[in-house]
């Protein structure tokens, strides 16, 4: 599934956030004991750093590849990435060998969990203006396109973002949202040749019941459940499509 999903743009990837309560540790032991499971159980990831900006440790496969793993520790955050993946089983073990060891190997338990994100994102490159494709796909037959209906006038701001509940506490949440990558410089020049890719976002989040335990690798499958039914049901078709649509007769 995951390659039918990466046909359709420039780059795919598949992101699981763990958002904490309190902070991770930071040290050196602690650290290099998680990455160290991590490269055992994928020994391509031989890349690890610390990010200058906020601390951060990071594990990764080569960039370079297109496609590649990377696991970051983060002040209050676990992450797991996966881009450009061969298959969306690829993703689900990664992202289960994580959640799986970071209670043991990080102290992470049940209470420390604010909530989960599972983020699906597509990338396009396309060197012109991408709120005009946002404009085409998404508000063609809407109202609000009539506003470029005036002499002379060009869609700057069309990357909207909206969020669901999806289940009747709310506590499962998904959330769409798009990236344009164009400013007003670029229209009015007509250079965008350094502007980077045209983006969709679409994630699940899921909060944790104060009534219940909260078990995030069966929280994790019901994000899975919810984020594989609605990307096909719901962005594919509705969102990705027209989109493809309205760069394939611009390029």
């Amino acid at each position: 599934m995951a390659t039918s999903y990466g046909s359709l743009c420039d780059d795919f990837y598949v992101n699981l956030r763990v958002n904490t309560e309190l902070e991770l540790p930071e040290d050196r032991d602690t650290i290099l004991h998680f990455f160290e499971r991590v490269q055992k159980q994928y020994p391509r990831m031989n890349t690890f750093f610390q990010r200058p900006d906020d601390g951060s440790f990071c594990l990764s496969e080569d960039p370079e590849s297109g496609n590649y793993r990377k696991v970051v520790i983060g002040p209050d955050h676990i992450f797991s990435g996966n881009y450009n993946p061969d298959s969306l089983a690829d993703v689900d073990d990664q992202n289960r060998f994580i959640l799986d060891h970071m209670s043991y190997s990080l102290g992470v338990n049940h209470l420390d969990i604010n909530h989960l994100e599972l983020l699906y994102a597509m990338d396009f490159d396309y060197d012109g203006n991408h709120d005009e494709v946002f404009a085409e796909a998404l508000f063609k037959d809407t109202p609000l396109v009539n506003f470029l209906d005036m002499p002379g006038a060009s869609p700057l701001g069309f990357a909207p973002s909206f969020t669901i509940g999806v289940t009747d506490d709310c506590r499962v949440q998904a959330k769409v949202a798009f990236e344009s990558s164009t400013n007003a410089f670029n229209v009015r020049t007509g250079k965008y040749k350094d502007c980077d890719p045209l983006s969709i976002y679409f994630s699940v989040c899921i909060y944790p019941d104060p009534n219940e335990r909260f078990d995030p690798l069966t929280a994790y499958e019901l994000q899975k459940h919810y984020g594989e039914l609605l990307m096909n049901d719901k962005v594919i078709p509705n969102i990705v499509t027209p989109i493809v649509g309205a760069l394939s007769h611009r390029r």
